[in-house]
């Protein structure tokens, strides 16, 4: 995880760019590394997770796995993943998903607005093989965001 917190604060700390860092680790090696990159590639599915999802699927992807599955590989996000990105984690076939900040330690802007928990739908309804994992570094993930109760601006928030 603290390989995530640095690859989310590699661009900077402002909360408003939702510093987000992800990191793939299989067999004990870090297979993929992402930040954000939304705005850099003009591209609302450049989520950090799908960025190292994309990375990690080309490191591992060969003549017995060209789709880069990555089972038994582990997730690890600085913020609870969205629901595209918990999504991918099922098709990547991810053995585990580890994160720090979850929804009730930042503000609502970084979260659908219907407050689906979608890793919950995971574990309860899709996979029952997947692992899941919150909170861990969580004070040192939830600093890079903007706090439940902080005044954000309407023109600051993404999910509007």
């Amino acid at each position: 995880m603290r390989e995530a917190i640095r690859v989310a604060t590699s661009r900077g700390t402002d909360p408003a760019s939702t510093p987000i860092g992800a990191v793939i680790v299989l067999d004990g090696e870090i297979i993929a590394r992402a930040h954000n990159e939304c705005d850099a590639l003009h591209d609302p599915t450049a989520h950090a997770e799908m960025v190292a999802f994309r990375r990690g699927g080309a490191s591992v992807a060969n003549g017995n796995n060209p789709a880069g599955e990555m089972r038994g590989a582990t997730l690890y996000s600085t913020l609870q993943p969205c629901g595209m990105c918990t999504m991918a984690s099922i098709w990547a076939k991810v053995g585990r998903v580890v994160y720090g900040a979850g929804r009730e330690d930042v503000h609502r802007m970084y979260f659908e607005a219907r407050h689906t928990d979608t890793l919950a739908f995971i574990a309860d309804a899709y996979r029952d093989d997947i692992g899941i994992e919150g909170g861990v570094l969580r004070q040192d993930c939830a600093a890079l965001y903007f706090g439940p109760d902080d005044a954000v601006g309407e023109a600051e928030q993404g999910n509007l």
